[in-house]
């Protein structure tokens, strides 16, 4: 249903730091790099499905109170390296990984970037 997903930055290095550090556990890399945006990709995909861009009218990037992007995780595994890695490049705590009330085996993560905005790994899997 999704195309793709764009989060706005205010420094395109520091959050392409960040990001290489924290999308490989969920299977994205980079992909696609320029001075405005960086695209990752899916391991197997064609297309890039999440951008990290300055905004094009060129203010100052910021997050919406309420948004949130939640990513696949195969593995709860996967959901701890997220957060681990999120943590050690510069993002910050909200929510540390754990099954959460939404069914028995929803296991997330949640962290913000360095530009505040919020992400998520989710792992549906039993354990």
């Amino acid at each position: 249903m999704l195309l793709y997903i764009t989060l706005g930055t205010n420094d395109i290095e520091s959050a392409g730091r960040f990001y290489d550090a924290v999308l490989p556990p969920l299977g994205y890399r980079r992909q696609r790099y320029s001075e405005e945006e960086i695209g990752y990709a899916a391991d197997g995909d064609i297309r890039c499905r999440l951008w990290v861009v300055t905004p094009f009218n060129r203010r100052r990037a910021s997050n919406g109170n309420g948004t949130m992007v939640a990513l696949a995780a195969a593995t709860r595994a996967d959901v701890d390296a997220f957060h681990a890695a999120a943590l050690a490049a510069g993002g910050f705590d909200e929510g540390g990984p754990g099954l959460r009330p939404f069914h028995e085996s929803f296991y997330a993560a949640y962290v913000r970037d360095p530009d505040g905005n919020k992400l998520s790994a989710v792992c549906e899997e039993p354990e």
